[in-house]
This record gives C-alpha cells, sequence and structure tokens, in this order.
C-alpha cells in the first residue's frame, strides 16, 4: 500500500522537474525584459495589471519554448554533463508529458498576451517562439549561424514590452532591441566557448571562425562587445533615458570590453567564464539604469 507521504514526495519531485524544465533564470531574465520595454515605454505610467501579466506571458512563452529545445535535444542531452541530469534525460518526466506541458505554457502565455496586451505583440511573440525552438535549435548542429537566428528571438523581449505598452514598433523600440541583439553574440560565444568540450559531444557548432577556441573568435567576441559602448548612449541621444544611465552604460560597457582583451591574451576557460558571467551582469544593471533614469 503506497502511503501518502510517498505520494506527496512522489507529486513534489514531478513538480519540481516540471520546473527544472521552465530555465527558471533563462526565463525570469526573458520575463523582466519584456517589464524593461513596457515600463521604459510607458514613461513611468504603468498599469501594474498590464505589467504583471505581460511579465507572466514572458515567462511561461519562454518556458514553453526552452521546453520544446529541451524535447528535441534530449537525445543530444544525455551525452553532455552539463544538461545529462535535466528531466529529460533523466526520465523524470517524459517526452508527452513535457510535450503537454510546453504546449500549456505556449497557449497559455499566448492567450494571456491576447486578453492583456494587443495583437502585434502575440504575433511577435509567437514568432519568437518558433524561431527559437524549431530554427535555432535544430541549426545549432548546422554551424554558427545559429548564434545569429538564436539572437532575434533572444532580443525580442524588450521589443515585445515595448509593443505591449504601444501597439507600435518605433525607433526607440528598435534601439532597445539592437542592444540586446548585440548582446548575444559575445554572450553566447563565451557560453559556447566554455561548453566547447561537452558541446562538441553532441555535434553543436556555434563557434566563430571554424568552430575554434582561438584568437579569430576571441576578436569577434571583442568586436561585437566594442559595439555595445557607442549602442547603451542610443537611448540617450534619443531621449529615451537621462545622462545617469548613460555613464552606467559606458561603465558597464567598458568593464564588460575589458574582459574580451583577456580572453584574446590567455585564451583560457577562465577568461571565457569572466567574459560570460560579464555579459550575465551587463544587461540586467545596463536595463535597471535605463528605467531608474526615466522614472
Amino acid at each position: 500500500m503506497i502511503s501518502a507521504h510517498s505520494v506527496s514526495v512522489s507529486l513534489l519531485l514531478k513538480a519540481k522537474a516540471y520546473v527544472e524544465l521552465l530555465k527558471m533564470r533563462l526565463s525570469l531574465l526573458v520575463a523582466f525584459s519584456c517589464a524593461f520595454g513596457y515600463g521604459l515605454a510607458t514613461h513611468g505610467h504603468v498599469n501594474w495589471l498590464t505589467l504583471f501579466m505581460l511579465t507572466l506571458g514572458g515567462f511561461m512563452l519562454s518556458g514553453g519554448s526552452v521546453c520544446i529545445n529541451q524535447i528535441i535535444e534530449k537525445d543530444f542531452d544525455k551525452v553532455m554533463t552539463r544538461t545529462m541530469n535535466r528531466p529529460l534525460p533523466t526520465g523524470r518526466v517524459s517526452v508527452n508529458e513535457a510535450i503537454v506541458f510546453a504546449a500549456v505554457c505556449i497557449v497559455s502565455s499566448l492567450l494571456i498576451l491576447f486578453i492583456f496586451t494587443n495583437p502585434l505583440t502575440v504575433i511577435l511573440s509567437f514568432v519568437s517562439m518558433v524561431l527559437y525552438s524549431f530554427v535555432y535549435t535544430p541549426l545549432k548542429r548546422v554551424g554558427p549561424v545559429a548564434v545569429f537566428v538564436g539572437a532575434v528571438p533572444g532580443a525580442l523581449p524588450p521589443l515585445l514590452g515595448w509593443i505591449a505598452a504601444t501597439g507600435a514598433i518605433s525607433h526607440e523600440a528598435m534601439i532597445i532591441f539592437g542592444i540586446q541583439f548585440v548582446w548575444q553574440f559575445p554572450h553566447f560565444w563565451a557560453i559556447a566557448w566554455v561548453a566547447d568540450d561537452d558541446y562538441k559531444k553532441a555535434g553543436f557548432k556555434l563557434l566563430p571562425s571554424g568552430g575554434g577556441k582561438d584568437l579569430n573568435t576571441a576578436i569577434q567576441i571583442m568586436i561585437y562587445t566594442m559595439f555595445l559602448i557607442p549602442l547603451g548612449l542610443l537611448p540617450t541621444r534619443f531621449g529615451l533615458t537621462g545622462i545617469n544611465s548613460a555613464i552606467v552604460a559606458t561603465v558597464c560597457g567598458v568593464a564588460f570590453f575589458a574582459q574580451t582583451f583577456s580572453l584574446m591574451k590567455t585564451g583560457t576557460r577562465k577568461s571565457a567564464l569572466r567574459t560570460m558571467f560579464g555579459s550575465f551582469l551587463y544587461l540586467p544593471i545596463v536595463q535597471i539604469a535605463y528605467l531608474l533614469d526615466k522614472v
């Protein structure tokens, strides 16, 4: 006879596995970027219900998308050290359960966005999900073009937030999209450098310049990071934010840029890790600075 305690433990373990499928850190970053775009567009005059539902919708859309990604890559995840303990490779969640979970997340997200935002937000959200789940994911085994494709849905959240607030794509919206788009390249490549040995086991080809952890790749990471410095000033130049956030964006951009010189000089995993962590810090700090400067 199965005890109530055993059932409770089983349900808790299953719930934990579903939470893991959502990739919380990534999905929370997507949700925050949506909220950032919305907050910047509303000039501080926030409809809190809309903001909450937009954030929830963005979180669920990201969760559903990364769940599809894990379904498609479950066999590859089994052979990589960093992913072999995920719910699908370990069998804690079946493929059918994951498909249902992903569908519920995505449909719920699109429904929430349809009710609380506008049709353009819903359409671009759907496009983002398709690009990430069904274009970027299989392209990871084809070549570094996957990084360019993946950078589009990766940069859409702040644009979606802006459109949710205004109903239109403006030059201001494209500026915040552009900053996050360019940021994706050093971010993706630093991760690919650190995880290169694992990625090779699965046949993933994300590094540029022939896929080598070499000076050419480090230079490309440096160039894209350098572009972030002038791009970070555009919100101030076009009146989106003030001078304080321009200073923060410049300092963060220069600090992030400085990390790439160590990578160019040494080419070590430790330097790549520093660049990767630099990318993790850059985006939320700069976006928070923009928001505080506007409010």
